[in-house]
């Protein structure tokens, strides 16, 4: 049943993060002009932006890559730090920098969404 856990937690995270991640890519002038709204207000300069946007990016994709590949070679069946463990903590770092945003950004409402995933995230390191 463990693995049961492992597996869906991974392809969750591999699903999320993946899409995330090329959203980001694929649509980033406008997840720049998101973001430069989102935090005007914060303690992130605006040419600080594209950097974090790409920061932001580049670790959704590690995480989301790490859970598919996970969940492709089955290494979610075995208990340890294979690919899939290591995908899922990858995951809990990502969601972490997203609390992050959310909370210097102040937005309340978006970082208690992130907290879920976190939560998550949490089961998913502990059944590895």
């Amino acid at each position: 049943m463990e693995s049961v856990g492992r597996f869906l937690a991974c392809g969750f995270f591999a699903v999320v993060f993946l899409q995330s991640a090329l959203d980001k890519v694929l649509d980033r002038d406008g997840n720049l002009a998101y973001f430069r709204d989102h935090f005007k207000n914060s303690v992130f300069p605006d040419e600080m932006i594209p950097l974090l946007l790409s920061a932001l990016a580049a670790l959704e994709g590690l995480a989301g890559v790490l859970c598919g590949l996970g969940v492709l070679s089955g290494s979610f069946a075995h208990r340890g730090w294979g690919i899939a463990g290591l995908g899922v903590t990858v995951s809990a770092l990502a969601l972490l920098a997203l609390l992050l945003g959310q909370r210097l950004a102040k937005d309340y409402a978006g970082a208690a969404v992130v907290a879920a995933y976190f939560a998550v995230a949490l089961i998913g390191v502990a059944l590895f």
